[in-house]
């Protein structure tokens, strides 16, 4: 396990090999974190990459060819040491592969592979899923980083925003007591309004967990300082993404978390081809996807 630097005249990002996992990016003259520092007492993580599922199985199980896998929540990677295979002063990349271990869990022949791309006040956090085997693969995959919030210590969070990329009213799916998606018709979920697109912060809304927004409703969220300026942006094209803190904890943190997959719901039948949302892949094939983080 060890910690790596990219830096410019901007920010500094320190990327640990355990997860190949963002853990802190700062602004090179000011000192300010952007990223959560990780405390245990609130949360442990920073950004974990989130593979090959995301969220929670029903009873942590699922099947696969008749046999029956047992993942736990958001699957191996996050807890996984990765390999350096590249580094530049603006750019680094991760990479993991199935082994002896994985195989009993996820049987797949797989590579994932992860990179940081840093350029001026931007970061550019870049996936690369290869299917090694020789029959399709199914997979999730998503991000889970956490931004401070407030961003300064004499704020109160309660005066923050976030901030969605338009008007449109918030629609979004709530998550049990199991970890697993309520499931509602876009009609009838429980539905945010915003002003202009700027939602007051509220510990509240995430009393029952995490949001889940599907559907493409937005490509880009920020936090916002008490006078409405945006100092964290999310861009992104993965269809759906989560908002959460813990609830009832007060976190001076928020993750926003784009998503391709997500937890199991209630109606799951367990067969891993037909998870909600999943990706397949074929034999030989590559998937590529990136959301990109700008600061400031």
């Amino acid at each position: 396990m060890s910690d790596h630097i990219v830096k410019n005249k901007e920010l500094t990002l320190k990327i640990n090999s355990l997860g190949a996992e963002l853990v802190a990016i700062t602004d090179t003259n000011s000192n300010t974190d952007y990223l959560w520092n990780g405390d245990p007492t609130f949360w442990k993580r920073h950004s974990p990459v989130l593979f090959p599922i995301v969220g929670s199985l029903n009873n942590q199980t699922y099947m696969y060819n008749g046999k029956e896998y047992h993942l736990p929540q958001h699957g191996f990677a996050r807890d996984t040491e990765f390999t350096v295979v590249s580094e530049t002063d603006s750019e680094i990349w991760f990479r993991i592969q199935a082994n002896e271990e994985t195989l009993k869990v996820y049987p797949f022949l797989f590579t994932l592979e992860i990179g940081y791309r840093l350029m001026g006040r931007s970061i550019d956090v870049m996936w690369k899923v290869s299917n090694n085997g020789d029959s399709k693969m199914y997979f999730s995959i998503g991000a889970h980083p956490a931004f401070m919030l407030p961003l300064y210590n004499n704020h109160d969070q309660k005066d923050y925003y976030i901030v969605f990329d338009h008007t449109n009213p918030v629609r979004y799916l709530t998550i049990n007591e199991n970890g697993l998606a309520v499931m509602k018709p876009m009609e009838a979920q429980s539905v945010l309004a915003t002003e202009n697109g700027f939602l007051k912060y509220d510990p509240h809304i995430f009393d029952q967990d995490a949001l889940i927004i599907e559907h493409d409703q937005y490509h880009a969220v920020s936090l916002a300082d008490p006078d409405k300026k945006p100092y964290v942006t999310l861009r992104f094209d993965a269809p759906l993404f989560g908002l959460w803190t813990p609830s009832g904890k007060n976190a001076p943190f928020v993750c926003i978390e784009p998503w391709y997959g997500r937890c199991d719901s209630s109606r799951s039948n367990g067969r891993l081809e037909d998870k909600d949302w999943i990706n397949d892949l074929d034999a030989g094939k590559v998937f590529e996807a990136s959301y990109t983080i700008d600061i400031g």
